[in-house]
């Protein structure tokens, strides 16, 4: 059965005047949230925690209150001296809750932080995923890729990734692809859990219709986002 998902509605904040004066941006602009799903790929008890972007520190509480025996040490804002004092093969796991997308290099950074890790350390992500069914409709039939002040096109965001590319980028730096988990866009969710246990799928987003969807492929256009993890290769 063809399925017709939700077009984002057109919103026309200028997400440009507020999101990207970092200096005099308010706190207000800056949440500091735990991004629960990231639990999921989380495996065994961490130890010794890396978190990148790890805003005031919620996620790291979060991961602590979970996980008692865990220390959690974060770095903000990329300064150069973040990493002083830091032991070569010190932590079991690296957090990277929604930062790689705000960076300019993430291939560096990851690269960077690998000698602090333990040979089996996982390196737990979540990336927004570029190749979502309401951005392709947006982008190829109304030529429109609006910045928001949230979601996937967070208008500071940098980098864009398909799970292809997430996959790429961890091979490159240096890290072997383990496992990952699809976050469903919520416009999208009863279209893919309709259609999940299909061989093959029709999507209709208005004038664009995508066929002969593998249920992977479905997953992925249907995704807000990946939880990845990973092991230094």
């Amino acid at each position: 059965m063809a399925e017709r998902p939700l077009v984002d509605p057109d919103r026309s904040a200028p997400a440009w005047r507020t999101c990207l004066d970092i200096e005099g941006q308010d706190a207000a602009r800056c949440p500091d949230t735990v991004n629960a799903g990231l639990f999921d790929v989380i495996a065994g008890a961490p130890r010794r925690v890396l978190e990148l972007g790890c805003a005031a520190g919620a996620f790291g509480a979060a991961l602590k209150a979970r996980y008692p025996g865990a220390t959690v040490t974060g770095i903000e804002a990329g300064h150069a001296a973040a990493a002083a004092g830091l032991a070569h093969g010190e932590f079991d796991t690296l957090i990277a809750a929604d930062i790689l997308e705000h960076l300019v290099n993430p291939w560096e950074t990851l690269v960077r932080v690998k000698p602090f890790l333990a040979p089996d350390a996982q390196v737990v992500a979540s990336i927004p995923n570029v190749r979502n069914a309401i951005l392709i409709a947006a982008l190829a039939v109304n030529g429109r890729w609006q910045y928001r002040e949230r979601g996937l096109l967070d208008v500071t965001h940098l980098r864009f990734f398909t799970l292809e590319e997430i996959r790429r980028m961890l091979e490159e730096t240096g890290y072997r692809y383990e496992h990952h988990v699809v976050n469903l866009s919520p416009p999208l969710a009863d279209v893919y859990r309709r259609n999940a246990n299909r061989e093959k799928v029709t999507l209709e987003l208005g004038r664009l219709t995508i066929s002969d969807l593998s249920p992977a492929e479905l997953a992925e256009l249907c995704a807000e986002q990946f939880f990845v993890r990973a092991r230094p290769a």
